[in-house]
C-alpha cells in the first residue's frame, strides 16, 4: 500500500464540492455518450451552423438530427438563433467546447510521421 504524505499546510479538500462537481461532469459525460451528439458538437466547434448544412454535412437524418440537438439544448450545451427561416445552433458550453477539444486531439488528430 502507498501512502501520499501532504504538507500539512494544505487545504483539506471539500468532497462535497468534488461530489457535486463529479455529479456536473457526469451528467455532461452521458450526454456526450451518444455518437450522434458527439459528432454534432466536434461539427459546432468549428463555429455555428443551420439545420440544413448540418444534415448535409453530417450525413444525419432530420428526424434524429433534430431530436439530438433538442438533447443538446435542454442540457444547456448549445444555443439557437433564428434567421429567416433558419435556426442556427452553436455551443455555448465552455466545459463541452474544452472536452470535445481535448478528444479531438486524441481521436481525431492525423497520425505523427
Amino acid at each position: 500500500m502507498t501512502t501520499v504524505k501532504t504538507p500539512s499546510s494544505e487545504k483539506k479538500l471539500d468532497f462535497d464540492a468534488m461530489y457535486a462537481s463529479a455529479d456536473r461532469a457526469c451528467s455532461l459525460l452521458k450526454v456526450l455518450a451518444n455518437p450522434d451528439r458527439l459528432v454534432l458538437l466536434c461539427r459546432l466547434a468549428g463555429g455555428e451552423a443551420c439545420v440544413s448544412d448540418l444534415e448535409t454535412s453530417l450525413d444525419i437524418r432530420q428526424p434524429t438530427l433534430s431530436q439530438q440537438l433538442g438533447v443538446l439544448r435542454e442540457e444547456g450545451l448549445v444555443s439557437t438563433r433564428r434567421e429567416g427561416k433558419h435556426i442556427y445552433y452553436s455551443i455555448t458550453s465552455p466545459e463541452s467546447i474544452a472536452i470535445i477539444n481535448a478528444l479531438q486531439e486524441q481521436f481525431c488528430s492525423p497520425p505523427e510521421k
